[in-house]
């Protein structure tokens, strides 16, 4: 179900309710949700949660994506970023096939260096550019992979599918992402690098959390710990293990296990404090200041927006990736808005657009928000309106 014009999250929540004759205050019961909130959401009045639309789609029996509108598809044929999708599923397909011989690789340091180019601009917000050459690339590291048989060429291999595994996850094809994952995963095993296991282990725990399946995606976070357990303790094995417990702590967060995701916190501040910040490190943006970033998200998960709020007035580093600076102000954005300070909302809506455009244009808390501060009918500066038309009719 995709994304037209005048069709928010709620009105899909509607549809998908009447077509499975449900009244607003059964599917209430069957989500453990208010029917105020129900009501609310279906009119468009209050925007829907990522905890609340994963209870939805439970409760509807369907995917997350069929709640949100994701893939938007409409936007993306705009953009052409459409097209970026069909090499990617064509290139995740032939991991096991051996060497091409119609393909002749480039060394395994110039395809290194090509996988940290990848994730740098990721990390920049560059969807598109990461998009277009990925697809090319991972069929030349599998080719060289199998080649040299050798950790160095696993391991790179292993980056081509994590760049796969953020682009199409940016882009919502939770479908893809989720392949891309196994793929991680069968490189890391011949690589026989626990770390990169460990970290497979958080990125598959985030997919779980997306849908609201929170007891599988606790299970994956331990198996990842346990996994990382097996590791030499490098700085690198303690950044993906603090990655974890940020992962860990959002997890209880959005399942309202308040002392959990605070033991979480308080365990990947300890590791902060040894490792420092650690941004370039498997480019998960590791140290201190995410340790802070994660806090937000877990205060926005336990509904404490003015929590949010008050604990979001740190300054981020200049240099912390832009991705990394949409996203957190997409989450500050939801919770000024719930706090009514309508004004700041669209400020930090800006700031989200300004910092990585591509990805603020397919995050689905910009457009959540966008379409609350649309419906609260409140006088905002013109360039509002321009900003709707940017995100396209489905945010409306």
């Amino acid at each position: 179900m995709h994304a037209h014009c005048h069709d928010h999250t709620g009105a899909r929540i509607a549809r998908l309710r009447r077509a499975r004759h449900l009244t607003q205050a059964q599917l209430a019961d069957l989500a453990g949700l208010s029917m105020s909130i129900i009501s609310k959401i279906e009119q468009g009045r209050e925007p829907a949660t990522p905890f609340v639309i994963a209870q939805v789609a439970a409760a509807l029996r369907v995917g997350v994506g069929e709640i949100t509108g994701q893939p938007y598809a409409e936007e993306l044929r705009a953009d052409e970023l459409d097209v970026l999708v069909r090499p990617i599923r064509e290139a995740l397909d032939v991991y096991d096939l051996g060497a091409d011989p119609d393909i002749t690789p480039s060394s395994l340091d110039v395809l290194s260096s090509e996988a940290k180019r990848l994730c740098v601009q990721v990390r920049a917000g560059e969807i598109r550019r990461a998009g277009s050459d990925v697809a090319g690339l991972i069929q030349e590291a599998t080719t060289a992979a199998h080649q040299h048989g050798t950790t160095e060429g696993w391991n790179t291999l292993g980056s081509f599918f994590r760049t796969a595994y953020d682009v199409t996850t940016k882009l919502g094809y939770s479908d893809l992402a989720a392949l891309s994952l196994t793929r991680m995963d069968w490189t890391a095993q011949r690589a026989s690098n626990a770390v990169v296991g460990g970290m497979y282990h958080y990125m598959r725990a985030l997919t779980h959390l997306r849908e609201g399946q929170y007891r599988t995606g606790d299970r994956l976070v331990r198996l990842g710990l346990s996994v990382l357990e097996q590791a030499e303790p490098t700085r690198e094995q303690q950044v993906v293990t603090g990655q974890l417990h940020l992962g860990a702590a959002v997890m209880a967060g959005r399942a309202k296990n308040e002392d959990v995701a605070e033991g979480h916190l308080q365990e990947a501040t300890r590791i902060a404090e040894g490792t420092g910040e650690a941004a370039e490190t498997y480019w998960l943006t590791f140290g201190p200041t995410n340790v802070k970033v994660h806090r937000v998200s877990v205060l926005a998960e336990l509904d404490k927006y003015g929590e949010v709020i008050e604990a979001s007035s740190f300054r981020l580093p200049a240099d912390w990736p832009k991705s990394r600076i949409s996203h957190h102000y997409a989450e500050v954005a939801q919770a000024q808005m719930r706090e009514n300070q309508i004004d700041a909302s669209f400020k930090s809506l800006v700031a989200a657009r300004k910092a990585a455009p591509q990805q603020a244009k397919y995050h689905p808390t910009v457009r959540e928000t966008y379409a609350a501060l649309e419906a609260a009918h409140r006088r905002l500066p013109n360039s509002f309106l321009s900003y709707g038309s940017w995100l396209g009719p489905g945010a409306h």
